[in-house]
């Protein structure tokens, strides 16, 4: 059966794997530069969002009465500063500790909330966002900032950014309904749950996004963790679940972004019309990205003065040359997403289309790039499955057009995957192919039970041996008689069906019938089963395990003494 034809949800085979597991919330990066914002209150959490505002870029208007800011807040809107242009920087202060929940600030000393939408000062002019009276206000430049933003490292967030800056106006009075007009999202801090129903509510009615900070279910969107390298910016969150995982997280990604990367990121911005300019969409363009991304990383430092001039002569040779593609073998290993290779991960992110075996887990396929095509051309014993001769086929077409093609195997492609076999078709068709090792099934087993498939004393060999033939039953060429050799550990892939036969050849070639077994279904996989017994009850077990799932069969004196220093080591510690 032709791989395009093969259904995805025949029946024996699996559903299509989804592109896209359920989110809890969408991520979304919004522009806000020069839109107004709406901050009631003027508390120590009020100044953080209205700091973080500001440096988007918004218009951030603060509704709170004098006598109820903050000593942080009113060193951010420069109490003082009558004008932008005479605005000197107050002292510098620092927000208290931010343990976030739901992506605000925690538990702490709050400055008086705003009041709620029944209250009138009749000393104040009420004004809206985009009226100029009857506030103080001041430009974010022209204060230090109060925190290093949640999420990111101090001294990241200033400079080499092209980003635009918004201003901090202040209006001296408490928020009303009349103050939403056309803001584009409206945050407040309030005490208690009824200020917070009302500051929502009359938000809701003018159609603005809301958030009440620690107010979750006040709360229309949420604010992550943040790694700043504008324009590069990663965002985390837990949806309310784990704040401490999300700092976590977000200090990982610290460490593994470089601070050279911001300046890579400019430049990236200034070349992108140049190089689509030069560069057709597919292949040529993506190379060229590729390429660029691989420079940044190369090393924690900033491009150099002429790195547009030969990125841009980079992208003129690429135009140049006519667009091939190439295949990569990947070994996707056991089943457990982690114990893929960094080169495995980068080759499933580079890759225009994936052929996939039906042993593929949906962990290791949501690693792959989101707009890869993926075909699944697995082969199953009793199972409708591909040819051998159509996968061959359309990895040399697509290739031949230019595709990046990622052959994905179950555990080593060059271990019973029939690489051989894929490898001679394209090289004799031209096409570029390379291979990604992976972590076989045997030493998956062998990691998670504990077992040494070698051992000085009793196991000087191990064999990886495959359990059936093309017809079914046991293969015909294999020399049993050294299999049977008791310092051999013999790993028996893909032999389910033919265990009680292979258990007669090897007694009968003089192996010992009580020489120890080991039976493991989907080995590192949540569904895994095992079975320990003996040469001479192995049907016993595999009746037990059974053999719709990928099985393999270990047998050998080196299992028993395994066993043996494991339990041992136990009774020690037990001691």
């Amino acid at each position: 059966m032709d791989a395009r034809s093969l259904p995805l949800n025949d029946k024996g085979t699996r559903p299509a794997p989804a592109r896209m597991a359920p989110l809890a919330k969408l991520p979304v990066f919004w522009s806000l530069e020069g839109k107004p914002i709406v901050v009631a209150g003027g508390s120590d959490a009020a100044a953080w969002k209205a700091e973080l505002l500001a440096a988007c870029g918004a218009e951030v208007h603060v509704y709170c009465a004098e006598d109820e800011l903050s000593d942080v807040m009113r060193g951010l809107i420069g109490q003082a500063a009558s004008s932008p242009e005479d605005t000197q920087p107050p002292p510098p202060s620092v927000l208290p500790d931010i343990s976030p929940s739901r992506g605000e600030i925690g538990k702490r000393r709050r400055g008086r909330s705003p009041s709620s939408v029944g209250y009138t000062d009749p000393c104040a002019a009420k004004t809206s966002p985009v009226s100029g009276e009857g506030r103080n206000w001041v430009t974010a430049d022209a204060v230090q900032p109060i925190s290093p933003l949640e999420g990111e490292m101090p001294g990241r967030a200033e400079g080499g950014n092209n980003a635009r800056r918004g201003q901090i106006h202040h209006h001296p009075e408490h928020w009303h309904p009349d103050i939403f007009g056309q803001a584009a999202l409206a945050l407040a801090d309030c005490e208690t749950d009824e200020e917070a129903r009302a500051f929502f509510t009359a938000a809701v009615a003018a159609g603005v996004p809301v958030n009440i900070i620690d107010k979750p279910v006040y709360c229309q969107f949420q604010f992550g963790s943040i790694v700043n390298r504008s324009p590069v910016i990663v965002s985390i969150s837990t949806d309310g679940a784990a704040p401490i995982l999300a700092q976590a997280i977000r200090r990982r990604i610290e460490t593994l972004l470089p601070a050279a990367l911001k300046q890579w990121a400019e430049l990236a911005q200034s070349l992108r019309e140049r190089v689509s300019d030069r560069l057709a969409p597919g292949q040529p363009r993506r190379a060229f990205w590729e390429r660029f991304v691989d420079r940044a990383f190369a090393g924690n430092q900033p491009p150099g003065e002429d790195a547009a001039r030969t990125l841009l002569a980079d992208a003129e040779r690429l135009g140049r040359t006519p667009a091939t593609g190439r295949v990569t073998l990947v070994g996707a290993g056991p089943g457990d997403a982690e114990l893929l290779t960094l080169k495995a991960v980068r080759a499933l992110q580079a890759a225009d289309v994936i052929l996939f075996d039906d042993l593929v887990s949906e962990e290791v396929l949501e690693l792959a790039r989101r707009e890869a095509k993926r075909l699944l051309v697995g082969k199953r014993g009793g199972r409708t499955s591909c040819r051998q001769e159509d996968i061959n086929d359309m990895m040399v077409r697509l290739a031949k057009a230019g595709k990046r093609v990622v052959r994905l195997k179950s555990g080593d492609p060059m271990i019973f995957g029939r690489a051989g076999e894929e490898i001679a078709r394209l090289e004799a068709e031209g096409i570029p192919v390379d291979v990604v090792p992976g972590i076989t099934a045997a030493s998956a087993m062998a990691s998670r039970l504990g077992l040494s498939l070698t051992h000085r004393d009793h196991a000087q060999s191990v064999r990886f041996v495959t359990g059936h033939s093309r017809d079914g039953g046991l293969p015909k060429d294999l020399d049993w008689s050294a299999l049977a050799d008791p310092h051999t550990t013999n790993v028996f892939y893909m032999g389910g069906r033919t265990a009680p036969l292979i258990a007669a050849r090897l007694i009968g070639e003089g192996a010992s019938p009580a020489t120890p077994v080991v039976i493991v279904s989907n080995v590192s996989r949540p569904t895994e089963r095992q079975w320990r017994g003996t040469l001479e009850n192995i049907g016993e077990g595999i009746a037990l395990i059974g053999y719709d799932d990928p099985v393999l069969i270990a047998i050998g004196g080196s299992l028993a003494a395994s066993v043996c220093v494991t339990q041992h080591a136990a009774t020690i510690q037990a001691q």
